[in-house]
């Protein structure tokens, strides 16, 4: 297991998909507000974080690997605060494009005594116009051309930046250049997945994708959904994860429900954004489809003890995973 995390520190991976800032008003609740019937929070901090598809680079990064972002940001005031806390990182710009007229997406919440009371989003979920696709096309060949990608992970959140299209050309590309392409999926492009090497959808999105309905807890209906989810797009392995159950894995070296570890949850925030990061760089260190998901999901389980979003402390997971 030692060999093979000391291996992500030579792997680099191109995440493609929905950057976003995650903004945080921490305080305390003392009264209730005269004007409605709503708690008054007295702030104590504020502090924004990358989010998104930024947040599986900084799993990426934190698991020793390089990551690489492609995305779209505004042109706008968040957008410059965005690419601050990229460069506070020490992660690179390259791949970021700036549009005018689109909002750069920022999650505020706010967390009175280490409950979220509310989120308030700003953002867009517009498809990016022909144009503007060619120019994260391009942006990703030249990415590829100019470093060794190891994986490319597409981080759907449905603001708009991946599109059937560039889902095509670039799983082709990928394809070509013999790079894993790992997916975390939403519902707008569910079935444009065609031919990846991971797909990871959790339980809500594998039923709105399929418009089924199913007993997580009833393994036949979970095997066969998968089974016919990995027929529908081609893909070589399905990861379903199932939150308290578990995961589900499904590949050429064999299905297993892999339960989830007793933990003290305190957030789940972001618990995806991990185990995609995780199992990226698992199957391109040469790890089976099998111990991805079960060192994936021990992952996911790490970050759901913390409040907020936060990446995944690599030597505490090296160290829990060398029981499994």
């Amino acid at each position: 297991m030692n060999n093979i995390f000391e291996k992500f520190n030579s792997l680099n991976v191109l995440i493609i998909g929905d950057v976003m800032i995650d903004s945080y008003i921490w305080g305390k609740v003392d009264r209730i507000s005269p004007e409605a019937p709503v708690p008054i929070v007295r702030v104590t901090k504020k502090e924004d974080r990358l989010g998104g598809a930024a947040n599986v680079a900084l799993n990426i990064q934190s698991l020793g690997a390089k990551p690489l972002i492609c995305a779209v940001i505004g042109d706008d005031f968040d957008g410059e605060n965005f690419i601050s806390l990229l460069k506070k990182q020490g992660l690179s710009d390259q791949g970021i494009i700036k549009i005018k007229d689109r909002p750069t997406t920022v999650k505020t919440r706010i967390i009175a005594h280490n409950q979220q009371i509310v989120r308030v989003d700003a953002e867009t979920e517009d498809d990016l116009n022909d144009s503007d696709t060619i120019s994260v096309f391009e942006r990703i060949k030249h990415i590829i051309s100019g470093h060794k990608i190891d994986a490319i992970i597409f981080e759907d959140y449905d603001k708009g930046l991946i599109t059937e299209k560039l889902i095509s050309q670039t799983v082709e590309l990928a394809q070509s250049q013999g790079i894993i392409t790992v997916v975390d999926p939403k519902k707008r492009n569910f079935e444009a997945y065609k031919g990846v090497n991971l797909f990871k959808p959790n339980l809500k999105e594998l039923k709105e994708g399929l418009k089924i309905d199913l007993d997580p807890k009833n393994i036949q209906q979970v095997e066969e959904a998968v089974e016919s989810l990995k027929r529908l797009l081609g893909a070589k392995s399905v990861m379903l994860t199932l939150s308290e159950n578990g995961v589900y894995i499904s590949s050429e070296n064999g299905k297993e429900l892999i339960k989830a570890h007793k933990r003290d949850i305190a957030d789940v925030s972001g618990a995806g954004d991990t185990v995609i990061a995780t199992a990226a760089l698992c199957l391109a260190a040469g790890l089976n489809e099998l111990k991805t998901a079960e060192i994936a999901n021990l992952a996911g389980g790490l970050v759901c003890e913390h409040v907020g979003v936060v990446p995944i402390d690599k030597w505490r997971l090296m160290r829990e995973a060398g029981d499994l």
